[in-house]
């Protein structure tokens, strides 16, 4: 991906964050963040990703509005952000911060149920070190000072 489109990604992140916040009046949306924008490459196309926080309900309310406030999202871009044509705005839902949720929840979960650890029954008394009984159980390695 090109320098230019990283930074006009970020561009839009940041200016779709504000006109989400502070220019959309609109009841059904609820708690939005945007979490990240990709360009298409000839930038005629923008996929704006949210997240939204809610239960089903109110995800789909939110998502519902900002179908239909798309086009006044695209009209607030224009002039903010200075190209020939200002992209077609698609908005799409972003679970991952809700899976990634999910996924620390289940490990901290984990942890907590399992047993600690415990020496297994059949290791010596003393804790000294064994070393192996003989040469044949290791592989050989090839002389790295000697040349072929």
């Amino acid at each position: 991906m090109s320098l230019r489109r990283e930074k006009l990604q970020e561009l839009f992140k940041e200016e779709a964050s504000a006109i989400l916040q502070r220019r959309l009046r609109d009841p059904r949306i609820g708690f939005v963040s945007v979490t990240e924008v990709e360009l298409s490459a000839d930038l005629r196309h923008a996929k704006i990703f949210v997240s939204v926080l809610g239960d089903e309900e109110a995800k789909r309310r939110t998502m519902e509005a900002l179908d239909r406030a798309a086009g006044f999202v695209r009209s607030e871009l224009g002039p903010r952000v200075t190209l020939r044509y200002t992209p077609e705005v698609l908005f799409r839902l972003d679970e991952s911060i809700e899976r990634g949720t999910r996924v620390v929840a289940l490990l901290r979960e984990v942890t907590q149920k399992e047993p600690p650890a415990q020496a297994a029954p059949d290791t010596a008394a003393d804790d000294e070190p064994t070393a192996p009984e003989s040469d044949d159980d290791q592989p050989s390695r090839p002389d790295r000072g000697s040349a072929p």
